[in-house]
C-alpha cells in the first residue's frame, strides 16, 4: 500500500494573493473557484494549496520549492521573478555558471532558482 501527494500545502496570510503570486511564477492559473478573501487557494497543476492562517512565518523553512526555468537561462528566470515580487535572500550562483539563487516570495517563504535543463547538459549559448 502506498500513499500519494495529493498538495504541497502553504501557510500564509492571504491565500489568494499568494497563489496569485505562484500563478504568475509558474505559468498556471489558481483554481477557477478560488476568489480573493478565499481561505484556501489551490494552484492544480502544480500541486500547490495555500491556506490562510493567523501565525506569521517566523523562522526559516524546512521545506523549499526548487524552480527550473524552461525557457530562460537561471539568471533570466531570476530578474524575471523578482520583477513580479520575489526578494534575493542568498547568492549562491558561482563565477563558472553553476549554483543558484534563493529567493523569497512575497510573505518570506524560501525557493530557490537553479540552473535550466539546457545550462546543467552545457549547450552553448544557454
Amino acid at each position: 500500500m502506498t500513499s500519494a501527494l495529493r498538495h504541497v500545502t502553504i501557510d500564509s496570510a492571504d491565500a489568494y494573493r499568494l497563489a496569485s503570486f505562484w500563478s504568475r511564477v509558474l505559468g498556471l492559473p489558481v483554481h477557477e473557484d478560488d476568489r480573493p478573501g478565499d481561505e484556501d487557494a489551490l494552484i492544480e497543476g502544480a500541486g500547490l494549496l495555500f491556506v490562510t492562517v493567523p501565525d506569521p512565518k517566523t523562522v526559516k523553512n524546512r521545506v523549499h520549492l526548487d524552480l527550473q526555468p524552461t525557457d530562460l537561462s537561471r539568471d533570466e528566470e531570476v530578474e524575471r521573478v523578482l520583477a513580479l515580487g520575489a526578494t534575493l535572500i542568498d547568492d549562491r550562483r558561482t563565477p563558472d555558471g553553476k549554483g543558484w539563487a534563493v529567493l523569497a516570495d512575497p510573505e518570506g517563504n524560501e525557493f530557490c532558482v537553479e540552473r535550466s535543463a539546457a545550462e546543467r547538459a552545457g549547450e552553448p549559448g544557454a
